[in-house]
């Protein structure tokens, strides 16, 4: 199961953010996601666990605890939405066929 774990404290690397999750079994991965311009977190991140019933137990006991001075969201993640591409609503100078006065 893919986690989503939001409300993180900006200090949390990803080595924390697993142990706590291993209170609970095991874990595959931990990853906090960091902001690209500036490299620092941005406050959330995704824990995966390959045993369900221990992920669900997981997400249950630390949706709404308390971890580093914040209060923790914690539920199962979403899939990701294809994201957006511009629709071409805007203006667009055609050079291939200018008027010609």
């Amino acid at each position: 199961m893919n986690i989503f774990i939001s409300n993180l404290n900006y200090n949390t690397v990803e080595s924390e953010l697993q142990a706590l999750f291993e209170n609970y079994g095991e874990v595959q991965s931990a990853k906090i996601i960091l902001d690209r311009e500036t490299g620092r977190s941005r406050g959330f991140g995704f824990v995966e666990m390959p045993n369900q019933e221990e992920a669900e137990k997981a997400v249950e006991e630390l949706n709404q605890s308390e971890f580093k001075g914040k209060e923790l969201n914690v539920s199962e993640a979403r899939p990701r939405e294809p994201r957006r591409t511009p629709s071409g609503g805007g203006y667009r100078k055609d050079f291939n066929n200018r008027n010609r006065y």
